[in-house]
């Protein structure tokens, strides 16, 4: 009892903390998603799952449903795939590979916003560098209104996200590479195994923890897409990169509806709550030891 006693009095400053900033807030939102608070005044009105109710019927929700869904999985799919290709190719202890490794880890440095407007400048259909380019090689009909065409702008946004953050999944997936026994390459060399069969049955298997923390990080990180969208397109055009994240932000700041932005918070944190919970549970299973 007294070792219980005197463990707790170091564990009781992050347990404060812990509830102070995580717990509380949780629940606080909880009940504020059921009342008619504006943000400003300080009387609100119960309304019980009214906002839940005008949520579930408004179409705008239904469409930044699909743009979340939309982000969340490309962002998913080709982070992690571009973050591997790059992890295996610069895995090596050289300089040129740690060299590169910095290089590509660059844009991870900068800010989410600073990324925005400098994408948002090389988009630019008058001046953009991109166009520019384009006409330059001759594929002068490839040029495009990168961020003004409601078919192009959510994925020239997911673009920008997963070039600043692709090499946070390589540095992942590099120290899962570089764990991995060097004993298990050699032994499958000895038996004529390729590269091929080398990846499939030691690489692929045995950075699944690398895979596991990668694919949970960039879900969520896909799912609650805020920054980089403000800046570079705001929603626009016409609603058409509109996601969870900036509709709750909206609703807060733009229309004084904190009861209503609250209600949209609790739906952004059940979906990443179910699907962190579904990628945890199925991908720890092909996890194995050695």
């Amino acid at each position: 009892m007294k070792r219980i006693g005197f463990d707790g009095v170091f564990l009781m400053p992050a347990f404060i903390i812990f509830t102070l900033f995580l717990v509380f807030p949780v629940i606080s939102s909880f009940y504020y998603s059921m009342t008619d608070w504006n943000g400003l005044d300080s009387t609100m009105e119960f309304i019980g799952l009214d906002n839940f109710q005008r949520m579930f019927q408004d179409k705008a929700v239904w469409s930044g449903l699909k743009n979340t869904f939309i982000i969340a999985l490309l962002v998913t799919v080709f982070q992690n795939v571009i973050g591997l290709l790059l992890a295996l190719g610069l895995q090596g202890t050289g300089r040129i590979n740690r060299v590169m490794r910095v290089w590509f880890l660059f844009p991870a440095l900068l800010s989410p916003l600073a990324i925005g407007y400098i994408w948002s400048y090389m988009y630019n259909p008058l001046f953009g560098v991109i166009n520019s380019i384009l006409e330059f090689i001759g594929l002068s009909d490839w040029t495009q209104d990168w961020l003004g065409d409601k078919k192009l702008a959510i994925y020239s946004v997911i673009f920008a996200n997963i070039w600043q953050w692709v090499a946070f999944s390589m540095i992942i997936y590099v120290a899962g590479l570089q764990s991995i026994p060097r004993d298990m390459y050699e032994a499958s060399n000895i038996d004529g195994a390729g590269a091929l069969s080398r990846f499939k049955h030691i690489t692929f298997p045995l950075i699944a923890p690398a895979f596991t923390v990668n694919m949970v990080v960039t879900m969520i990180v896909g799912l609650k897409l805020f920054d980089i969208l403000f800046v570079m397109t705001n929603g626009g055009p016409g609603g058409a990169t509109e996601n969870l994240a900036l509709m709750l932000y909206r609703q807060a700041f733009g229309m004084n509806q904190m009861g209503y932005a609250n209600a949209i918070a609790i739906l952004m944190f059940v979906i990443i709550l179910i699907f962190s919970l579904i990628q945890v549970t199925l991908l720890r299973r092909r996890e194995v030891e050695y």
